[in-house]
Parts: structure tokens; C-alpha cells; sequence
């Protein structure tokens, strides 16, 4: 009689189970179908971007080789031969993102902590929409902040020529990258379970012990989530550069050199070439290589976080 029983109920969970299962199965194969179906149009949008850049720019290597392209220090498009070397816009794109990264991560990373695990909530709560409300200001107006404020600041303060160079490029990209790496950090270090907090005081860390090595560790991949955006933002970023860091275009020997980055001499010259001329593919060229630049960090970043893993999963 139990056994009775126990089967006749088994046999109504199972059916209760099967009716839920039928009734949420059209609304689970819809959602399944369109998160594929926005991964595979990502991925196609992805291929498509790397055909052009392939289609258009590599046909600038059968007029250049590709050590003058990648290691000529002359970019001379209309001179008759052009010449076409960008080193000059490759060293000044690794020099400007190097110190703006070198200035937002810290700081911004400080500031996430800050508000996370320090700040009241009174004060967390309404700092943050403002930092959030800053990420979303025009690049064009953050150039027009650079060329009023801080060009004169910077000229002033290293007896320059003139305030227009790549240190000022730098740090209004750092400013720029600064709300994003606070928003996403605050986020994954706000997301820490309680529990490695309250663990780390048992054991008698301070505050500051448990901030650095605990929270810090455990949202190390949302961090590393958002230094990426914010080197994303200021290797991707035109405007503001176009504006504020001068527009030279030799190699430059120091941070307060003028300069041209890659995306600023993409920007600078499409309007002026020729659709399917060489200055055209040699543009497209120069998107390719910051196409792969932009891959290979990203690439890099993730062997480090994946070390990283591994390394506190001990």
C-alpha cells in the first residue's frame, strides 16, 4: 500500500512537472532562439568588419612593403611618390593610452572602493548617478574642456610652446575612462558576498587588509572588466584627441611632444582621400592594425585574469 502510494505520487510530480515543463518550453525556446540568434548576427557583424578592413587595406601593401608601412617615420600622402609610414601615429596612440590608463586605473579603482566599501550609503547612493550621468558627456565637449582648461594649465606648467600635445590628450582620456571603470568596479566589488567580508574581520583584518585582500581579489574579473572598457575608450577615442593633442605628425620623443594617433589620422584624412585611392587603403590599413592592437589586448588581458583565477582558486 506505500509503495502504492509513494508510485502514485511520484507519478503526479512527474506530471506536474511534464505541464510546467510544456507550458514554459514556447517562452524558453524563444528567448534561447534570440540570444542566439544576437550571438550569431554578433559574430557575422564581427566577420563582416574584419572583410572590409581586409578588402580595403591590404591592397596598400602591393605599393608599400609592409616594414616601411609599419616602421616609416614619413606620412606624406599627397607628395608625389605618397609616402605612407605609421610609426608616428603607432607611438603616439601607445604613449597616450599608456598614461591615461596609468592614470584612470588607479584612480579609479580607489574611487570604486571608496564609494563600495567606505562611503556611506547616503553618499554612495547619490555620488554614483553623477558618475554614471559623466560617461555619457559628448567627446567634442570634453575636447572643448581640454582646449580652454587644461591646454593653458599644461603650457603654463612645463614652459611649453603651446598646451596642445599628448600629455593633455592623456588625461582628458583618463577623465573620460574614469567614470566607467568606477561604475563597473563599484559594481563588481558592491556584488562580493558578505560573507569573505565578515570572514576576513573574524580572522582580525582591518578594513583596508580586507578591501585589498579580499574585495579586491574577488571582483578582480569585473575590474578587469572595466579597465578594459576604459582602455577601449581611450585607444578608440577621436575627437578629443584630434582637438587637444596638437596634430604633429612626427615620432614623438616625450609626453609633451604634439601628436596624432591613429584614430585621429583616420579621422583627419577619409574626408580628403580618394574612395579606393591608396591614401584610402592606406587608412583602411591603419584601421586594420588598430583592429588587431585593440584584439590583442583584449587577448592579453584575459590569459592575465584566467592567471589570476587560478591563482586565488588555490
Amino acid at each position: 500500500m506505500a509503495i502504492l502510494k509513494q508510485n502514485v505520487k511520484t507519478t503526479d510530480i512527474a506530471d506536474l512537472g511534464s505541464g510546467l515543463q510544456h507550458r514554459i518550453r514556447p517562452g524558453e525556446r524563444l528567448i534561447e532562439s534570440l540570444i542566439f540568434a544576437a550571438g550569431f548576427l554578433s559574430i557575422i557583424i564581427l566577420v563582416g568588419i574584419v572583410f572590409i578592413l581586409l578588402k580595403e587595406g591590404l591592397p596598400i601593401f602591393s605599393y608599400t612593403n609592409p616594414w616601411e608601412f609599419l616602421f616609416g617615420t614619413k606620412w606624406y600622402p599627397v607628395s608625389d611618390p605618397p609616402v605612407f609610414g605609421i610609426a608616428p601615429f603607432f607611438v603616439s596612440t601607445l604613449m597616450i593610452t599608456l598614461i591615461s590608463t596609468a592614470i584612470a586605473v588607479p584612480v579609479g579603482v580607489a574611487c570604486a572602493a571608496f564609494l563600495s566599501e567606505v562611503a556611506p550609503p547616503r553618499i554612495s547612493e547619490a555620488v554614483k548617478p553623477i558618475i554614471e550621468i559623466m560617461a555619457g558627456i559628448p567627446s567634442v565637449m570634453m575636447g572643448f574642456i581640454g582646449l580652454a582648461l587644461l591646454s593653458p594649465f599644461v603650457q603654463s606648467l612645463f614652459n611649453l610652446n603651446t598646451g596642445l600635445c599628448g600629455l593633455t590628450a592623456a588625461i582628458m582620456l583618463s577623465l573620460m575612462s574614469l567614470p566607467i571603470i568606477v561604475s563597473v568596479s563599484e559594481d563588481a566589488l558592491h556584488a562580493v558576498p558578505k560573507e569573505f567580508k565578515e570572514a576576513s574581520y573574524a580572522l582580525g583584518a582591518t578594513k583596508w587588509e580586507t578591501i585589498w585582500h579580499v574585495s579586491i581579489p574577488a571582483a578582480l574579473s569585473g575590474i578587469a572588466a572595466a579597465v578594459m572598457l576604459g582602455v577601449g575608450r581611450a585607444i578608440g577615442e577621436t575627437m578629443t584627441v584630434l582637438m587637444v593633442a596638437g596634430g604633429a605628425l612626427a615620432v614623438p620623443a616625450s609626453p609633451t611632444d604634439p601628436m596624432t594617433t591613429m584614430t585621429a589620422a583616420i579621422a583627419s584624412g577619409i574626408g580628403n582621400a580618394v574612395r579606393g585611392g591608396v591614401q584610402y587603403q592606406a587608412l583602411f590599413a591603419v584601421g586594420l592594425i588598430l583592429f588587431i592592437i585593440t584584439l590583442a589586448v583584449n587577448i592579453i588581458a584575459e590569459r592575465v585574469l584566467e592567471r589570476q583565477k587560478r591563482k586565488f582558486a588555490r
